[in-house]
């Protein structure tokens, strides 16, 4: 009688930097003998790409969160340094893979990487699960309920919600029981090959850093949640917000970049949102929460289809507007040196900080492209 065949996994961390609401790892984990979580991140990127020091920052913290709770578990993250097309046929060797399991990336850059380590996984004979746990539903139902187009305006995307199922719930998070039997090897060198790296190994200059205002990793996404749905009588009777002096500083409550990071499920919030508009009896609040997790569903449902969603050219959704152009008053405003205390305090923040209250992005914003930019600056440059 043959032995039985080994099941040795590998589950890749991109967003979703979390343990709960993981539908893709939970599936691999069932019968699993070896498991190991990896992130893949390439050096090169992070020295030369344009993503500022606080959202690598805020990334690195997740990722070192993540490490602790896998750790916990007496396994740990793998953090990989390389691409992922060099990196995978590596590990698959290395490690006897036989399955890969990831969350989809509902982005178009994502869609192409992950088919193209999909096919190259699937020619090993290697199984791959993927499965959508990063918006509340699998786009595509939405795309082809619309007649396989996106929605393009939002009014059009809410009635076809409408029309559909509740968004799944969450799936429970991975516990030493989920794992069974499965284990992670680790050997006492693996701190040095596969450790967390800091900012200063990623070639970021860390003198003048501030502290951070938004700690990055699942842990403290949970506990703002929790936090987030103590506030009851905010939640039932939420409505257009009201702006206060203090609103433009970072709340101890706020949930986005856990959301955009994937360490907190989106579909975790949803379900306790509707599970407290329940309980205290305001299912139908005239504006709830549930909507904004649902203008960020509209938003990913707008661009999995197009490539060209974060751009003019060749966008077939974008108003085509000859945006008049002068370096010298865009460096002025990205600096925050235009001379309006408010919108060079903003910008200042943003540097600073790496974020900025919705109110004061759609200020510089409107500052930047309605032509009060070049128009004013311009001026102000002749002396007028």
């Amino acid at each position: 009688m043959s032995a039985p065949q080994t099941k040795n996994l590998v589950h890749w961390f991109r967003r979703g930097l979390r343990l709960h609401d993981q539908p893709a790892l939970l599936e691999g984990l069932a019968g699993c003998t070896s498991f190991r979580c990896v992130f893949i991140l390439d050096p090169w990127f992070a020295g030369s790409s344009n993503v500022g020091v606080n959202k690598w920052r805020f990334l690195l913290q997740c990722l070192e969160d993540l490490d602790a709770s896998l750790r916990k578990l007496n396994s740990r993250l793998f953090v990989i340094r390389g691409q992922p097309a060099d990196v995978f046929p590596r590990l698959f060797k290395e490690w006897n893979v036989t399955h890969l399991t990831f969350e989809e990336d509902p982005e178009p850059y994502g869609r192409v990487r992950d088919h193209s380590i999909t096919t190259m996984a699937q020619e090993l004979g290697i199984k791959v699960i993927c499965r959508t746990s990063h918006t509340l539903y699998k786009l595509e139902k939405i795309i082809e309920k619309n007649g396989g187009n996106a929605p393009v305006t939002y009014k059009e995307f809410q009635n076809i919600v409408a029309s559909m199922e509740p968004p799944p719930g969450p799936k429970p998070p991975v516990t030493a029981e989920t794992l069974g039997r499965a284990f992670s090897s680790i050997s006492d060198d693996h701190d040095e090959k596969y450790g967390v790296p800091t900012l200063d190994e990623l070639g970021f200059d860390t003198e003048t850093l501030k502290p951070a205002v938004w700690q990055g990793g699942e842990t403290e996404a949970l506990a703002r949640l929790e936090r987030h749905l103590e506030r009851k009588a905010w939640i039932a009777s939420f409505g257009r917000p009201k702006m206060t002096p203090q609103s433009l500083l970072p709340s101890q409550t706020g949930l986005s970049p856990y959301l955009r990071f994937g360490c907190l499920s989106a579909r975790l919030f949803y379900q306790q949102l509707a599970d407290l508009y329940k309980r205290i009896k305001k299912a139908n609040p005239p504006l709830s929460l549930h909507g904004q997790l649902l203008w960020r569903e509209f938003f990913y449902c707008a661009a999995t289809s197009n490539p060209n969603f974060d751009r003019i050219s060749n966008n077939p959704i974008c108003v085509k507007i000859p945006w008049d152009v002068n370096p010298e008053a865009l460096a002025k405003w990205a600096n925050g040196q235009t001379g309006f205390p408010w919108i060079d305090a903003i910008m200042t923040q943003l540097r600073e900080e790496g974020w900025i209250h919705h109110v004061a992005r759609h200020a510089v914003a409107m500052f930047s492209n309605s032509g009060r930019l070049v128009d004013i600056l311009g001026r102000r440059h002749e002396g007028i």
